[in-house]
C-alpha cells in the first residue's frame, strides 16, 4: 500500500513528496510514472465531489501513490465517508486545539483504537481482517494554520494516531495580521519555530515546497512536503512565451 510506503519513509527520516493541483484522474495517470508519493486531492477549496474521490483514489492506486484528500471540515462523518470513498490519507484543516485533534484522530481509526464508522467501503473488498489493516494503513494529517494552533501546539502534539502535523503559512499569516504575506519575517519565524517544536516532540512536520525542494524546512526537520502543479505550469508557460517574443526580435 502506498500509505504504508509513506509511513515507512517517514519512519526512516526520508522525504515524502505530495503533488497538489492535479485536475482530474487522467492527469494522475500522466504524472504517475514520475515518482511522487501521493496526490493531494482538494475538497476544501477545489471542485472534487464525493463520487470523484473514488476515481481519483483508484488512479492513485494504479501508480502506487497515496490519495491524500483535504476535507472541508473535521467532522467525524466527513472523515468516515472520505475513507469509505477510497482515500488512503486525510488532511483536516483548522486543527487548533487538543480537543479537535483528539476528535479527528478517534474518527480516523476503527475500534479498539478509535470510533470510525463501520462500513465496507471499496478498500475492504477481498481484504482479510480489514478493520485492523485499515487502522495500520490509513493516515491522518492535520493542518496547523492559526495562531490558536501555534499557542496550543504542545498539547496538540500529545494526541496519538496523527501521522503529520502540516504547518500551513497562508491562513496562519492571516491570523497574524499579515494576510497574503507569507514571506513576512514574523510569519516565517512562526512557521520555523512550529516545525522545530513538532520535530522536537518526535512527531512528523509537514511543509510547503512550491518553488522546489524546501532546503530550509528540511534542515529544520520537516519531511512531508506538498508542492503545487500550478507554479510549474506558470513557469513553463512564461518561459515559452518569452522565447517566442525573442524569436520575433
Amino acid at each position: 500500500m502506498a500509505d504504508l510506503q509513506i509511513k515507512r519513509k517517514l519512519a526512516e527520516g526520508r522525504i515524502v513528496n505530495i503533488l497538489s493541483g492535479v485536475p482530474d484522474p487522467d492527469t494522475i495517470d500522466l504524472v504517475g510514472p514520475l515518482g511522487f508519493d501521493g496526490i493531494w486531492i482538494e475538497t476544501e477549496h477545489g471542485p472534487v465531489s464525493w463520487r470523484e474521490i473514488g476515481d481519483y483514489s483508484r488512479a492513485c492506486d494504479l501508480w502506487n501513490m497515496a490519495s491524500v484528500v483535504r476535507i472541508p471540515v473535521g467532522e467525524p462523518w466527513v472523515i468516515t465517508r472520505t475513507f469509505d470513498r477510497g482515500a488512503s490519507a486525510i488532511v483536516v484543516p483548522h486543527v487548533s486545539d487538543k480537543e479537535t485533534a483528539t476528535k479527528v484522530a478517534v474518527a480516523a481509526k476503527f475500534g479498539p483504537v478509535g470510533l470510525r464508522g463501520i462500513f465496507i467501503g471499496r478498500r475492504s473488498f477481498g481484504v482479510d481482517d480489514f478493520y485492523n489493516n485499515a487502522n495500520e494503513e490509513t493516515m491522518m494529517i492535520v493542518l496547523i494554520e492559526e495562531m490558536e494552533a501555534i499557542n496550543n501546539l504542545a498539547e496538540i502534539l500529545e494526541v496519538p494516531n496523527i501521522d503529520v502535523f502540516f504547518v500551513a503559512p497562508g491562513d496562519l499569516a492571516q491570523t497574524m495580521g499579515h494576510t497574503g504575506n507569507t514571506n513576512h519575517p514574523e510569519v516565517q519565524e512562526t512557521v520555523d519555530n512550529a516545525i522545530r517544536q513538532i520535530v522536537a516532540a518526535g512527531r512528523t512536520a509537514g511543509s510547503l515546497a512550491l518553488d522546489g525542494p524546501n532546503q530550509h524546512h528540511y534542515d529544520l526537520g520537516a519531511r512531508f512536503f506538498m508542492c503545487h502543479i500550478n507554479s510549474w505550469i506558470i513557469d513553463a508557460a512564461t518561459k515559452f512565451l518569452a522565447g517566442s517574443a525573442e524569436l520575433e526580435g
